[in-house]
């Protein structure tokens, strides 16, 4: 081709029609950051409940829970819901009185409270005095570090044997855990590996999740 403004245009139009393509299939910007989606805001694809699954719906494109105990378990295709040091953060609104929590290295259990992992605590204005952000039982949050009725960022950084929790960009927890660790009333409560779930407490708690995402480290 002897016009070279010519085969230019030529290039860059077969060079944006190659990106076009790819960018049309590409995961989202923040995945390719790294970070993956646990949620579609659609619906609970990826997400198994236990004991008692009418606990969670999707309501305005957040995962509503109430109405009970019960836990959803995430089981999507992400490290095939395998997660050992990671960052994850969510969106979190309660309500007034209400209790939740997102476990983290767990595992399904079809009943009673998850026996394996930790717990970060939801709860700003619940009786229970381990407010939101709290590992539960193993780092202790006294004072409620956000409000009732308005949405809040939730963020667990798990590396080796230490945890960070941060509401709204706060440090609210920062845990190592202990050699020997043992939890009598929790035995497998410990750091080793698993999933995430979802807290159903009790009828009156009626708590909301958006914007939940994940991303593994090595």
């Amino acid at each position: 081709m002897k016009n070279p403004i010519v085969a230019l245009l030529l290039v860059s139009l077969l060079v944006y029609g190659c990106q076009s393509a790819s960018t049309k299939n590409a995961a989202p910007a923040d995945q390719q950051a790294g970070w993956y989606m646990l949620f579609n805001g659609k619906d609970l694809t990826g997400w198994k409940a236990a004991e008692k699954p009418g606990c969670f719906t999707v309501e305005n494109g957040a995962i509503k829970v109430h109405d009970g105990r019960s836990h959803l378990f995430y089981v999507g295709p992400v490290q095939n819901a395998d997660f050992k040091n990671f960052e994850f953060s969510a969106q979190v609104m309660t309500t007034p009185q209400s209790n939740s929590g997102i476990y983290f290295h767990t595992e399904y259990q079809q009943t009673d409270w998850p026996k394996k992992g930790y717990e970060s605590q939801v709860n700003i204005s619940h009786p229970d005095p381990q407010k939101s952000g709290g590992l539960y039982d193993a780092a202790k949050v006294s004072l409620a570090p956000a409000q009732d009725n308005q949405w809040y960022s939730q963020y667990i950084l798990v590396e080796g044997k230490h945890v960070v929790v941060k509401i709204n960009g706060h440090t609210v927890v920062d845990y190592t855990e202990p050699e020997n660790v043992n939890f009598p009333d929790w035995p497998g409560r410990r750091l080793s590996h698993g999933t995430f779930a979802l807290q159903g407490h009790d009828p009156q708690s009626v708590v909301y999740f958006k914007d939940l995402r994940v991303r593994p480290l090595p």
